[in-house]
């Protein structure tokens, strides 16, 4: 009990159960009991919808453990992301073959091309287990070596974003080839079924919807465990004084390419649960501007907290969701707008407001000399 207790306080041990009781148990009941025409109805698409943000949620921790907690800027972690989809993607292309178009054990795009076998590297993918290691390996080895070869190097800031961005745009030409073997322009899409279970089937989709619940929890306890171990302070410290740390005697090439491969991996595991859910991966998934969203989301929720980046993934995404729905052309404005303001306004996100409140209350209460000494030596360390 002392062990749990040292991941989290008692009381937010109480809201991460009611948010489970609440995805978990309550949005299923008014999905599958509660009669259409009742306005606590939950439909089908939301339920679809919600299993996409949560997929979405799982990045913003992976982003957050690596940029909020270790002061390492990716802008190109949605390569990760798109290589566990396309680990799923092809397994799913393996399980419908004799169903597509040309009702082929090929997937469709191969018999256009006048393929007339699969590539090597599409072998073991008709196996579920297979394609479940490759979800959590391919990511998460290439995340090491890139990582391993980076941060030997010592190259951090700008320099590492720069980089990485240029890695998922150079991934995203590569995928966009059809002589690759991925589906070119289109990737895979077409999807029938899943171990058996038609992904058009809206309990398939309510059960995907739940598994990409208990990934988002299980995902939210490693990360609060990492954050509050003492792990999560060398981290802290890395991100904060990098020079100091290797003076202490600690070596922050392990930390850093630790906490950089498992965040890869998370993204990738998103990744595999996002593909079923909207049927389709393609190299788009790999566009820089997607990895930068995913940045965008942890800064407006509050860079270095977990629920900070949970937040700003569901704002961010339900303002986009209506947004290119109801005024498509002004999306990227707002996207633009809303970062600009967070950064000007809110440096600590939408998760820091309340405490940039506090301060201003007591700026207020000592500018008029209502203040006890104790509580500005707090506004002072607040402001800090």
């Amino acid at each position: 009990m002392s062990s749990l207790a040292n991941i989290q306080s008692k009381r937010a041990w109480l809201g991460t159960l009611a948010a489970a009781l609440l995805f978990l148990a309550v949005i299923p009941i008014l999905n599958l009991y509660v009669p259409e025409q009742s306005l606590l109805h939950v439909p089908d698409y939301i339920i679809q919808l919600l299993g996409k943000f949560l997929c979405y949620a799982l990045c913003a921790l992976a982003i957050d453990l690596i940029w909020g907690f270790t002061g390492i800027l990716s802008l190109g972690h949605g390569v990760f992301f798109a290589l566990g989809g396309y680990a799923m993607g092809m397994y799913l292309m393996r399980a419908m073959a004799g169903m597509g178009v040309y009702k082929s054990n090929l997937p469709d795009f191969m018999v256009f091309l006048d393929w007339k076998e699969l590539p090597w590297f599409w072998l073991g993918f008709d196996h579920f287990w297979f394609a479940m290691l490759m979800v959590v390996l391919v990511p998460g080895v290439f995340a090491f070596i890139f990582g391993f070869f980076a941060f030997r190097s010592r190259i951090k800031g700008v320099y590492l974003s720069i980089i990485t961005q240029a890695l998922t745009y150079a991934m995203m030409l590569l995928f966009f080839r059809n002589n690759t073997g991925f589906g070119g322009n289109n990737g895979l899409t077409d999807f029938k079924t899943l171990l058996g279970f038609s992904l058009l089937e809206p309990s398939t989709k309510l059960g995907l919807y739940m598994i990409s619940v208990a990934a988002v929890l299980l995902g939210f306890l490693v990360c609060r465990y990492i954050t509050s171990s003492k792990l999560g302070r060398v981290l802290t410290a890395i991100r904060d004084a990098e020079s100091r740390v290797m003076f202490s005697g600690y070596s922050p090439l392990q930390y850093k390419l630790f906490v950089w491969t498992l965040s890869a991996v998370m993204c990738g595991i998103a990744g595999a649960l996002y593909v079923p859910q909207v049927g389709i991966i393609n190299p788009s998934e790999m566009a820089p501007a997607n990895s930068i969203e995913m940045v965008i989301w942890v800064a407006v929720g509050g860079r270095g907290s977990l629920m900070g980046a949970l937040l700003g993934t569901g704002i961010v995404n339900g303002a986009k969701s209506w947004f290119t729905a109801a005024a498509p052309d002004y999306w990227l404005y707002f996207l633009g707008a809303l970062f600009i303001g967070t950064t000007l306004f809110l440096p600590r996100g939408i998760v820091g407001i309340a405490n940039q409140l506090r301060v201003l209350r007591r700026r207020l209460a000592s500018k008029h000399g209502s203040a006890s000494p104790a509580t500005q030596a707090k506004t002072t360390k607040d402001e800090g």
